[in-house]
């Protein structure tokens, strides 16, 4: 870029793929934000019943596609069959769920990934050594970044593979402040995920003295990302990779 406005380091992650153009953790949507030239994908991982690595938010299936009940009391050979792109729009009839094997297939490497391990009803399973085992067979230590509100999560990752990375979800408000202050120190985190809301100067200021990352989500008004764009934060997680590019170049 040689528009001063947009600082070099700053990455432009997006949020469930391009999830404001195209429905959120699928495929499309994660073509798209790499077609769209952002800097990475932020996704969610949940095992099925079957111990399948399903990208999928929410715990049960309702909201986004065409079938019923939680992911985690469900097989893959349901999940597989079901429609996860119509609830958005007719051009996305059929698309399917992925499986986070399927997403490192296409895209890691390419750019940054960012799995938010997302076992929060089911805190003891297998989660996080299976994805960590999947990133370890694909060679993708360097192109992925775990995310939690779990910091169980995290401390599981780091015992397993220290080497990769790992970001503390941290809720809005006075509910994440113990995260992103004393509390957070328990889980050995080696970037901060904070509610943008949240994230001032002195925070960013503070991490980085301590060689800690500070990715804040979600931003999409201009207004936040270009205040975010002056804290010095190292990547904004937003809906539309695109609009936030030109916001900067704007900016």
């Amino acid at each position: 870029m040689t528009n001063s406005s947009f600082p070099p380091h700053l990455r432009i992650i997006a949020h469930r793929g391009a999830s404001a153009l195209a429905p959120e953790n699928t495929m499309a949507a994660f073509r798209l934000a790499y077609e769209l030239g952002a800097d990475g994908i932020e996704l969610d991982v949940m095992l099925s019943q079957d111990q399948k690595l399903v990208v999928h938010h929410d715990q049960s299936v309702n909201r986004t596609t065409n079938g019923h009940g939680k992911v985690f009391e469900l097989k893959w050979d349901y999940l597989k069959t079901l429609d996860a792109g119509s609830k958005f729009g007719d051009q996305f009839v059929g698309e399917p769920l992925p499986l986070l094997e399927d997403v490192f297939e296409e895209l890691g490497g390419r750019f940054l990934i960012n799995v938010e391990l997302k076992n929060y009803a089911t805190p003891n399973d297998d989660l996080t050594a299976l994805v960590v085992d999947l990133i370890e067979k694909m060679n993708l230590g360097k192109d992925v970044i775990l995310s939690s509100f779990g910091g169980k999560n995290l401390l599981q990752a780091r015992a397993k593979n220290p080497s990769i990375r790992r970001g503390l979800l941290a809720m809005p408000g006075l509910a994440g402040s113990p995260y992103r202050g004393f509390l957070g120190k328990r889980f050995d985190y080696t970037a901060l995920h904070p509610y943008h809301g949240d994230v001032r100067a002195n925070l960013v200021r503070r991490m980085h003295q301590k060689g800690k990352e500070v990715n804040v989500w979600t931003v999409d008004k201009a207004e936040d990302l270009l205040r975010m764009r002056d804290c010095q934060v190292d990547m904004v997680i937003c809906n539309d990779p695109k609009r936030a590019r030109q916001t900067y170049e704007a900016g």
